[in-house]
């Protein structure tokens, strides 16, 4: 008896088989390098020391940027009175929680309890909101010349960074040492989950969505900034914040990694500054989508993400891979700051600070893309971001707050110093 040779359904049952070989092989290198995560295996690797360089010197090299910021002539700390300090935007004149809320995470990592207590102080006092639609909110940026807040809003990575920050200091130092870390932690959060849209003011993130927003309020809560996307920071409030939302947390993680998937262009792995919760391009009024300065970021959020948790490594990995290819094409030493999604030149130039427009190799830029090397190893990254050095550009232009703070974090990545702070 003949036996019909059905072709499609040997493709179908081939196709099958390779959807799940391909889904299984996914797994056992997510479950691999899960395993070797930094939170789970307690290990945090010190890439320069990897690449030959001396623990000392390492140590030394991250005490000495840490000081150029807050003690040196150029520094962005300013001390008030006994027990306050801000950190400063320089090249815009304003006191940002962007900067504050950084200096104070910078701070929890190298176990600096009196500069983090300092910053916390004086954010408290001048820039959260004690009352009305915005309670326990932050205005985002501040005159410490005319000592008034500039507005009243929130931008709202820095909540972000503060509830972290805080979380983190409670888990090292303990709360009964003159602030209590976890319950001011609380009341942001706290106040965060009462926000309905009463003066129109919203959640941090996006309920429906379970992505953060731009800002909480108007139609700013409609959309986001990839760059305010840390899975790695909904990771530890399901583990430390304890407020009932643990599983609101994760799942807000894990969307912000899928999100991740479509903001980021399939080729340069470039992504816009501002994005719609599909991660569509989302042009505004004072600029057009492109990678310019919030997307700097990106890439040392990313890493962070895969070197504490390792939860989505495989699409990570191949998102390092497709970023420093294209660095590299632009020239490791050359490439530019601003760019179309495509990886071409782009028409409009957005601004650092009031006066200067044009595009430069920024320190920023090259320290983020730098920490792709704890995703997938190129130590010509390192040994770049070894040399390189905060200072002044041939044009004149300097800036040792956006540029000194990327710096700052991407040593502490690449050296093991910025973890998950645990209990004691």
């Amino acid at each position: 008896m003949k036996h019909k040779f059905n072709i499609g359904l040997l493709i179908m049952i081939l196709l099958t088989t390779v959807t799940a070989l391909e889904a299984a092989g996914k797994r056992k290198v997510s479950k691999k390098a899960q395993s070797k995560a930094a939170f789970y295996s307690g290990k945090y690797r010190n890439a320069f020391l990897e690449a030959g360089y001396n623990k000392n010197d390492i140590d030394q090299k991250v005490e000495s940027v840490f000081n150029d910021l807050f003690k040196g002539p150029n520094k962005i700390y300013f001390e008030v009175g006994d027990s306050m300090a801000y950190v400063s935007d320089i090249k815009n004149h304003d006191v940002r929680t962007e900067g504050l809320s950084y200096g104070m995470m910078v701070a929890v990592q190298l176990d600096k309890k009196e500069v983090f207590d300092r910053i916390w102080r004086w954010s408290k006092k001048y820039l959260q909101h004690q009352s009305g639609p915005r309670e326990g909110y932050f205005a985002w940026s501040f005159d410490p010349v005319k000592m008034k807040q500039n507005s009243p809003g929130s931008a709202t990575d820095g909540e972000l960074y503060y509830v972290t920050s805080l979380l983190f200091a409670s888990n090292r130092w303990g709360n009964i040492t003159g602030i209590n870390y976890y319950a001011e932690a609380r009341r942001i959060l706290d106040a965060m989950w009462k926000k309905d849209g009463t003066g129109n003011i919203y959640n941090l993130i996006n309920v429906e969505h379970k992505q953060i927003t731009f800002v909480p309020e108007g139609d700013g809560y409609k959309w986001t900034d990839p760059s305010y996307h840390l899975p790695a920071f909904m990771e530890v409030w399901a583990l430390y914040a304890k407020d009932g939302h643990e599983q609101f947390y994760k799942d807000c993680a894990d969307t912000s990694r899928v999100f991740l998937h479509r903001a980021c262009h399939p080729v340069t792995g470039l992504n816009a500054d501002y994005t719609e919760f599909s991660g569509a391009p989302h042009s505004t009024r004072w600029m057009p989508a492109a990678f310019c300065y919030d997307s700097w970021r990106v890439p040392m959020n990313i890493a962070m993400d895969y070197n504490w948790f390792a939860k989505d490594a495989k699409w990570q990995q191949d998102y390092a891979q497709r970023i420093q290819r294209f660095f590299k094409s632009k020239g490791i030493d050359t490439f530019d700051d601003q760019f179309n999604l495509d990886g071409s030149k782009p028409e409009f130039i957005l601004k650092a600070g009031r006066d200067f427009q044009r595009l430069r190799h920024s320190i920023g830029l090259a320290s983020t893309a730098a920490t792709t090397h704890l995703i997938s190893p190129d130590k010509d990254y390192i040994h770049k971001l070894w040399n390189a050095k905060l200072e002044p550009y041939d044009d004149g232009y300097f800036d040792p707050y956006y540029d000194g703070l990327l710096y700052m974090f991407s040593l502490m990545h690449l050296s093991g110093k910025y973890q998950v702070i645990i209990p004691r």
